[in-house]
C-alpha cells in the first residue's frame, strides 16, 4: 500500500497559522499557495503499518507493548485487532523546512503550516485505505501525546514498527520525531460501527463565517 499525499488543505494550514477569518491579504494568499505547492512539490511520502490481535489485557500480541490510558481503553472497547501506523513527508522536507528557517522566517512558518497539513493528508488517505483493505470497521487514529496516551510511549510505537529502518523516521533525545513532519498512531478494527470523533473547524461548511472559531472557540460540530 503506497502512501499518497493529494492535497493540502487551505484551512488546516490557516488554522495552523493562527488564522481567525475574514479576508486574506493578496500577499498572504500568494504566499500561502507558493509555499503549498512548493510542499506538494518537496513532499516524498512514505508508511509503514503492522496489525496485531488485542490481547485481554490490552496488550498486543506478539510485542511486550501495551497502549496506556483509559482513552485507549475506551477506544478499543469493541475491538479484536489494532493496527499501529508511522508516516513522514520525508528527510526533503525536513531539509526545506530547515533552510528556510536560516533564510526567510516568514516562508518558514508558512512551509511549516502547509507541511503539517500535508502529513495529515498522508494520514487521512492511509486511513481511508486501510479501511477499504481490511474487513470491519476502523476507529479513529490515536496518537502518543493525545488524551491520557502517554507522548513517553512513542519509542515503543517505533520500535514495534521499526520505524528506522523501513521509513527513516528516528527520535531526538527527547523523543521528537525526525523528520518532524511524521506522525505515528493507533487503529482498533472491530466488527461493529464505531463513533468517530469531532474532527475540528477545517471540515466544517461554516469555516468561513463561523463567529465562534473567530473568537478561538469551538462548537464541537462539523458540518
Amino acid at each position: 500500500m503506497e502512501p499518497r499525499l493529494t492535497g493540502i488543505n487551505e484551512r488546516e494550514a490557516l488554522l495552523y497559522l493562527g488564522y481567525r477569518g475574514g479576508e486574506l491579504p493578496t500577499g498572504i494568499r500568494t504566499d500561502l499557495d507558493r509555499c503549498r505547492d512548493t510542499i506538494l512539490k518537496t513532499a516524498r511520502p512514505r508508511a509503514v503499518w503492522r496489525e496485531f490481535p488485542l490481547n485481554p489485557d490490552g496488550s498486543l500480541a506478539g510485542t511486550a507493548f501495551r497502549p496506556e490510558g483509559n482513552d485507549v481503553k475506551e477506544l478499543l472497547r469493541q475491538c479484536h485487532h489494532v493496527i499501529l501506523f508511522g508516516a513522514t513527508l520525508g528527510a526533503e522536507v525536513e531539509t526545506l523546512l530547515r533552510r528556510a528557517q536560516v533564510q526567510n522566517m516568514a516562508d518558514a512558518v508558512m512551509l511549516d503550516c502547509c507541511a503539517s497539513a500535508a502529513i495529515e493528508n498522508v494520514c487521512d488517505n492511509l486511513c481511508a485505505d486501510l479501511q477499504e483493505e481490511l474487513e470491519g470497521y476502523l476507529t479513529d487514529r490515536f496518537s502518543p501525546g493525545y488524551g491520557d496516551l502517554p507522548f513517553s510511549q512513542q519509542p515503543d510505537f517505533c520500535r514495534v514498527l521499526d520505524l528506522h529502518r523501513r521509513i527513516g523516521v528516528s527520535l531526538s533525545p527527547g523523543g521528537l520525531m525526525i523528520p518532524q513532519k511524521s506522525v505515528t498512531a493507533l487503529m482498533g478494527r472491530s466488527d461493529l460501527p464505531q463513533t468517530m470523533r469531532f474532527r475540528g473547524c477545517a471540515v466544517c461548511s461554516r469555516f468561513e463565517t463561523c463567529e465562534l472559531r473567530k473568537r478561538g472557540d469551538a462548537c464541537g460540530q462539523a458540518e
